[in-house]
């Protein structure tokens, strides 16, 4: 069988741009199980609730649904099983230290094969307020109206 090559999404959390700034990302590897992996390889796998956490030492992702893998047997996973993250300890210590600031929280970004192996990439993010999204959204708006009245000057169209 031949290696797998390059970077293949399997899930992405889009509202977690929306909902927080994010300051730094890492990647991370991750500790599975067979029936995780095969269930991954299948594109099937949700982020949305997950959140990172550092206990004595070693970081564990929470909350991230795998679904049970269609053809495996009783020796299939938890779904929603908290799950091992493989980070440097420099890494963790960093990211403990950062989160232990008011306000910051460490969550999953995507869960993605790169060559073959499954990796999360994590954010140390902050909490966004309602004024903060309104603000984003109208820039947002404003630079797309601006492409558009632009890509219409550029072709020679009147309003």
């Amino acid at each position: 069988m031949p290696k797998e090559q390059g970077r293949k999404v399997v899930a992405q959390n889009k509202k977690a741009r929306h909902d927080y700034h994010i300051e730094d990302t890492y990647e991370a590897g991750m500790v599975l199980q067979g029936t995780e992996v095969k269930s991954l390889r299948e594109g099937r796998a949700s982020i949305v609730d997950g959140f990172v956490d550092i206990e004595r030492g070693e970081a564990w992702l929470h909350g991230v649904h795998i679904p049970e893998y269609l053809n495996g047997t009783w020796t299939n996973h938890a779904a929603r099983r908290k799950r091992k993250l493989l980070l440097h300890k420099a890494e963790i210590e960093k990211i403990d230290r950062r989160v232990s600031e008011k306000g910051l929280t460490v969550i999953p970004l995507q869960l993605y094969f790169n060559d073959g192996r499954a990796k999360v990439e994590i954010g140390v993010a902050r909490g966004k307020k309602a004024w903060d999204k309104r603000q984003a959204i109208s820039e947002r708006t404003a630079k797309r109206e601006a492409e558009v009245e632009v890509g219409r000057r550029l072709k020679g169209m009147r309003e």
